[in-house]
């Protein structure tokens, strides 16, 4: 799998009565079997002040490439398609359970995480062989 693109970041409200802006968009774009694919998650903001619970990191942002800051909205597609294989035959992922999103997080690598950043601010897609290898 070649990751292309990860970004997050947070619906705003487009209607006075809508809800949208408690919630955050997690997009990972890759190519899989030479097809090109997205996966876009959307959660609830809330889980962001998770951080701490989760990850390895104190707060948002989480950590810092050469040409950005990273958030818990850039990385959470690319941790759920890491650890759920199966979500390559899906587009979309709600999650509204913080012990749902938890899940995916559990064992996850986040230096070789890290590294996926980089190499996408430098213009450059980033091979997976296997996600196991993303595991602790």
């Amino acid at each position: 799998m070649r990751i292309v693109a990860c970004n997050g970041f947070g619906l705003e409200k487009e209607k006075s009565n809508s809800p949208e802006e408690f919630f955050n968009r997690s997009v990972i774009q890759y190519i899989k079997d030479e097809e090109e694919k997205s996966l876009n998650v959307l959660y609830l903001r809330y889980f962001d002040e998770m951080v701490m619970k989760w990850t390895p990191y104190p707060a948002n942002p989480i950590f810092q490439t050469p040409k950005r800051e990273i958030c818990m909205a850039d990385i959470i597609a690319l941790v759920c398609l890491l650890k759920d294989q199966s979500l390559v035959h899906r587009k979309r992922l709600y999650i509204n359970s913080e012990k749902e999103l938890a899940g995916y997080f559990e064992n996850i690598d986040f230096r070789k995480l890290e590294k996926v950043f980089i190499s996408l601010d430098q213009a450059k897609p980033y091979d997976i062989e296997t996600p196991i290898d993303y595991y602790i």
